[in-house]
């Protein structure tokens, strides 16, 4: 078992690594942080001396004293080798930083001085580091007017606000997911070689230590004006017309994933429009400009299904017979939103990624729900993760 820490464990990036290790219960140990540890000086101690990987996340991004920022992140850092030097503690740091190393603003001195510091540490006590130069970082459950432009957009069309472009850059991206998963991949890489170090007390070899720097490439480039076009394509299309977009382009998807993340559940359920004659009723269930997979099944009285999640695929379930309770939970929270749905009103529940959710019969009758996902099921790559609600 590799030991992790993350420090800014609760922050966006941090949440998101903090999840998706803890997917992973047999591969890896989550060593506990808080922020406090900074402040308290034995707690970080022996936060440093239980980890064979530390990936330093923490850091302040916005304040309005820009001197604050440059203070706070350096101090960070320079804490963090106090405690590595005090318990002569080796682990692997990964320390994230981005693009705007190569800017001149506080935020960007920091985050270079900083990777410059823990350089030196890792150069005097033989010891591995990587700094993560990494492009603008995209994804679900971001703050809005802290973390991305695209939070903020997002959050903002989601409540019917009008987003303003300040300055009309083009940015680097990269989604969230993807970042997480080139983390895991350093994890992975050199997890079993720190072990080996630490148990076996020698030095490694050169050829076995990480770089020092890695620049990771960027999955798209887009203007911010490009970027409010597609998201407010995204609010009319789908939040309005209820319509899929097309999600073929990968990017599309990841910010499509976005910017649902930001609309609220009480949005649904949905009632669907029926169109009735003398045959019975015809329901127009789930309309998508790309490709899709449509089913249905029924369900016994008192029968759940579900108790899972998933970290890609979009998905719609419509109740048009029988009596439902669908229940959702956000990943890591405690908190469940109910829904009940009934047959003789027909209406849908979409469910966002990185909600655990389930349907149960709750009716004397069978139970019959469609189901739409974006993608073909593939057991080989199902992008389901079992957990209960």
């Amino acid at each position: 078992m590799i030991k992790i820490g993350i420090t800014g464990q609760s922050g966006f990036i941090g949440t998101h690594l903090y999840n998706t290790l803890s997917l992973f219960k047999d591969k890896y140990t989550i060593i506990p942080f808080d922020d406090d540890f900074f402040n308290e000086t034995h707690l970080l101690e022996s936060f440093v001396q239980e980890c064979d990987i530390i990936i330093h996340l923490a850091a302040m991004n916005r304040h309005s004293d820009p001197e604050l920022i440059y203070k706070t992140n350096i101090e960070l850092v320079k804490k963090l080798i106090s405690a590595l030097t005090k318990t002569s503690s080796k682990p692997y740091i990964i320390m994230s930083s981005s693009l705007q190393e190569f800017l001149d603003n506080p935020y960007g001195k920091s985050k270079r001085e900083g990777r410059e510091l823990f350089n030196q540490w890792a150069d005097k006590n033989n010891a591995m580091f990587t700094g993560l130069i990494i492009p603008n970082v995209f994804g679900p459950f971001g703050v809005p007017f802290y973390n991305s432009v695209i939070s903020t957009f997002s959050y903002q069309l989601a409540n019917n606000l009008e987003p303003q472009i300040e300055i009309d850059n083009k940015l680097n991206l990269i989604y969230v997911g993807d970042l997480i998963n080139f983390i895991i991949g350093l994890i992975d890489k050199y997890g079993p070689i720190i072990q080996g170090i630490h148990i076996n007390k020698s030095l490694g070899t050169n050829d076995e230590y990480p770089p020092r720097e890695l620049q990771i490439e960027s999955q798209a480039s887009y203007k911010v004006s490009e970027i409010l076009e597609k998201l407010q394509y995204f609010k009319e299309i789908y939040y309005q017309k209820n319509i899929f977009p097309d999600l073929n382009d990968y990017f599309d998807l990841c910010l499509f994933n976005t910017f649902r993340s930001y609309i609220s559940l009480d949005y649904f359920p949905r009632v669907y429009k029926l169109n009735p004659d003398d045959r019975g009723v015809y329901v127009e269930w789930a309309k998508s400009l790309s490709r899709g997979q449509s089913s249905y099944s029924t369900t016994k009285p008192k029968i759940t299904r579900g108790n899972h999640f998933h970290l890609r695929k979009v998905e719609r379930f419509a109740v048009i017979e029988g009596n439902a309770s669908i229940k959702l939970r956000k990943y890591g929270t405690n908190e469940i939103k109910e829904f009940v749905l009934d047959g003789n009103n027909p209406s849908f529940v979409d469910i966002p990624i990185w909600f655990v959710h389930n349907i149960t019969n709750i009716g004397n009758s069978n139970l019959i729900t469609l189901f739409w996902t974006n993608e073909f099921y593939d057991p080989s790559d199902a992008d389901t993760y079992f957990e209960r609600v």
